[in-house]
């Protein structure tokens, strides 16, 4: 088939959002012939990785807005409107192209952002979306735990998902999706009000073999003091003040224990500074932004995760730490509850912050005290990944998938 992929974020060796999209292209590209619509700045990481692991079956279409538009996407301002004017290009581009060479098949990967619409469900072929999420929301009782900047985003959040739903772009999107895909549960209940069709809960995260290999032959850690590791963006949604205050909790019971965390963002001095007021400060190490290697290595040297997001919708951060063996501690909550299961980690209950916090702290405890537990965690944390995650898996789904549309069509035009 004829494939055209459209992945705003696409950039080898990244996660996120970038390695989503390099990832479904290239693993699509293995059965299929691809073109690949991108932004401009994402080329010259591209074609680096491509002199040394060239993927034959990919046509790379690179696109941006003029540069007066750009001041639009310094930081996050106005980096959606931004993208919404790419998304419109782009589906100009598209439509040259497909009268080109006349696409099977339009595959929407990034953004994955349900109410974030995609131009390109316009063109005359049969539309994939997703996976897609943002439906997710964090208990309104945390929000007293937020910083203001964190308050005034959830409500700003809250503004902008109630507005999508009046969007005819976004809704026209969702209606001419043969398929959409849908990260969590949460955002397939959003995807069917729009009206899409036919919704599939599925997982954007994937790891190749040599990874799952190289993850999975990370040994388990022997000796030395405990240590937890959260990663991320240092963003208020990702909970790691919760992280930090269950961690106080715990060292008071369990003082040689470390905390790193690993990431940058707006809310590192807020986070220090309670790290600093809880009396833990010389126990927890912020080591800032890292390059994806040293994160494995950092990631070697703890025993468990520790991942108390309020809505995240999937991430790539509970799949690694399993497949590396490490168990996982996480929110009942969005992607990492639907990752994390009763065999690979602990998933606490969100009911209120006091609440959550004294779980966490608990099972910060209970793998502590039990390593033989821990080890039995890891173990199946290594079998779940491979099992679920693994690509050998995701693209056999994948070419179903496709076939099955491209069945329906063929049946469509007789």
């Amino acid at each position: 088939m004829r494939v055209l992929v459209s992945a705003y974020a696409c950039e080898p060796g990244k996660g996120s959002e970038p390695g989503v999209g390099w990832s479904w292209a290239r693993e699509i590209a293995r059965f299929h012939e691809v073109w690949v619509i991108t932004r401009a700045n994402n080329r010259e990481p591209i074609e680096k990785t491509l002199t040394k692991e060239p993927l034959p079956n990919v046509h790379w279409v690179y696109f941006d807005l003029p540069r007066w538009t750009r001041f639009w996407k310094n930081g996050t301002r106005g980096l959606h409107f931004y993208y919404l004017l790419w998304q419109f290009g782009a589906y100009l581009v598209a439509r040259t192209l497909h009268r080109k060479i006349s696409l099977d098949l339009v595959h929407h990967v990034t953004f994955g952002t349900y109410w974030m619409p995609s131009f390109l469900s316009l063109l005359p072929v049969p539309f994939v979306w997703g996976p897609l999420g943002g439906g997710e929301s964090g208990p309104r009782s945390f929000r007293s735990s937020l910083s203001l900047r964190g308050k005034f985003y959830e409500l700003l959040r809250d503004l902008v998902r109630t507005l999508s739903h009046l969007n005819p772009i976004v809704r026209l999107s969702a209606q001419r999706a043969l398929i959409a895909l849908s990260k969590t549960e949460a955002t397939k209940n959003e995807l069917r009000f729009l009206g899409a069709p036919r919704v599939l809960a599925y997982s954007e995260v994937g790891l190749g073999a040599d990874e799952i290999h190289r993850l999975n032959n990370m040994p388990f850690r022997q000796g030395g003091p405990f240590r937890l590791i959260s990663l991320g963006r240092l963003l208020h949604w990702k909970g790691f003040h919760l992280g930090l205050s269950a961690f106080a909790e715990f060292h008071r019971q369990f003082p040689g224990s470390d905390y790193w965390i690993i990431g940058d963002g707006p809310e590192r001095k807020r986070l220090e500074n309670l790290a600093a007021k809880l009396g833990v400060a010389e126990s927890v190490r912020f080591w800032g932004s890292l390059a994806r290697a040293q994160v494995l290595e950092k990631l070697l040297e703890c025993d468990v995760l520790v991942h108390p997001s309020l809505h995240d919708s999937g991430g790539w951060v509970c799949v690694e730490a399993m497949a590396a063996g490490r168990p996982v501690i996480c929110l009942d909550l969005g992607g990492p509850a639907a990752q994390v299961t009763e065999q690979t980690g602990i998933k606490v209950l969100a009911l209120s912050p006091e609440q959550a916090v004294r779980d966490l702290a608990a099972a910060m405890s209970q793998l502590a005290f039990d390593p033989l537990h821990r080890q039995r965690l890891g173990e199946a944390g290594r079998r779940h990944a491979c099992e679920c995650f693994g690509w050998e898996k995701k693209i056999d789904f994948i070419s179903e998938m496709y076939s099955g549309i491209a069945s329906e069509s063929h049946g469509q035009v007789c």
